[in-house]
């Protein structure tokens, strides 16, 4: 789906801009996005698989949700949103744990340039899997995976990307950190 995003100078600020998600891509312009990981109690990660008719990365298990922020939204509302529409879970705000923001530069060979802002969140996930509702648009499966997927070495096929690695030991990190709190 195309929409309307703001479009950000390279440090995160504002321009005053925006324009259609399939422009910023062509382009190249800096825009803002949400990966929200979703965790279990237990030491489970959900991982959303993409819809196979996605541009980028179709098929491949990946983050639990992930969605660029609208126009004029913030990004608490958008990793709301996000994970509503996802998946069907409504989260509180005080759920969602920021864990970072990350810079991402991919040029893809379909000529999708991204250019992004992730805004990372974890929250732990209460309810069970069976009770989510996947958007179909975007979300082929979900699935429950050992945390320790996130940081294995080891390749499962179309789970994950290991060019993000560090990324993924990441999130981890701070999830296990949470646990201790």
């Amino acid at each position: 789906m195309d929409e309307l995003i703001d479009i950000l100078n390279p440090d995160g600020t504002p321009t005053g801009k925006t324009a259609l998600k399939s422009e910023a891509h062509k382009h190249g312009w800096f825009h803002a996005t949400v990966h929200i990981w979703l965790f279990t109690s237990n030491r489970k990660i959900l991982l959303q698989k993409r819809a196979l008719t996605k541009k980028v990365f179709p098929g491949l298990w990946d983050i639990s949700v992930a969605g660029h922020i609208g126009a004029g939204e913030s990004i608490l509302s958008s990793a709301k949103r996000e994970v509503f529409e996802e998946i069907g879970l409504v989260l509180e705000e005080k759920e969602l744990i920021k864990i970072g923001t990350r810079i991402h530069q991919v040029k893809h060979a379909n000529g999708i340039q991204d250019n992004e802002h992730h805004h990372v969140f974890i929250a732990e996930l209460k309810v069970p899997v069976s009770e989510l509702t996947i958007q179909k648009e975007e979300v082929e499966a979900i699935k429950l995976f050992d945390l320790e997927v996130l940081k294995s070495t080891e390749k499962l096929e179309n789970v994950l990307l290991s060019k993000f690695h560090p990324y993924y030991c990441m999130v981890y990190d701070k999830i296990i950190t949470n646990e201790k709190k």
